[in-house]
């Protein structure tokens, strides 16, 4: 939550945001005044009036912050580039509330890239994954954000984003680091 060392923000217009962790989608006003407390893959978390709201990266400017540049591949990208690439991006999603990025919370069941059967040169993406929570407002909201930084990908035609929970997630699905960072061990 809020701390000294949160940075203070004033919303520069009017903009979307999500309750965190309901997963209501709702608009800050204009002049509206709050603390980021995380601002982690492209994403921002803020303190507004006792309330935690995620502002996307595309909004960043709203808040003052500038948004995330496009990715690009090196010219003639293998497959193990784009796979790389889809790892990367699926480090940039991250939990609102936990500082820790969906891959190292162990929230990424299953990943994979296939040649799109259509279209020559372009590639599909599916995911399987999981919530912290079964409950979380919030679910909706990240497979969303999973799908979207995925389909930045240049060449990735689709992402395919499948929410389960077999089997339940388990603090021990944690990367060490996450755990390390968490205070989990």
């Amino acid at each position: 939550m809020y701390s000294r060392s949160s940075e203070p923000v004033r919303f520069e217009r009017d903009c979307p945001a999500v309750l965190v962790p309901q997963g209501d989608h709702v608009t800050l006003p204009v002049g509206s005044a709050g603390y980021i407390t995380q601002a982690l893959g492209g994403s921002y978390t803020v303190f507004v009036d006792g309330n935690l709201f995620r502002i996307a990266g595309q909004d960043a400017d709203a808040i003052g912050k500038e948004p995330v540049p496009p990715l690009e591949l090196p010219e003639g990208a293998s497959v193990e580039d784009v796979e790389r690439m889809m790892w990367s991006q699926l480090r940039t999603c991250f939990d609102p509330e936990i500082p820790i990025n969906v891959v190292d919370l162990g929230l990424v069941y299953e990943a994979t890239l296939d040649a799109h059967p259509e279209k020559d040169g372009e590639y599909l993406a599916s995911v399987r994954m999981t919530l912290t929570a079964p409950g979380c407002g919030m679910g909706d909201i990240l497979v969303a954000d999973v799908r979207d930084a995925l389909e930045l990908i240049p060449t990735l035609a689709e992402a395919d984003v499948e929410l389960v929970f077999d089997p339940p997630w388990t603090q021990h699905m944690m990367s060490e680091a996450a755990r390390l960072e968490t205070g989990m061990f």
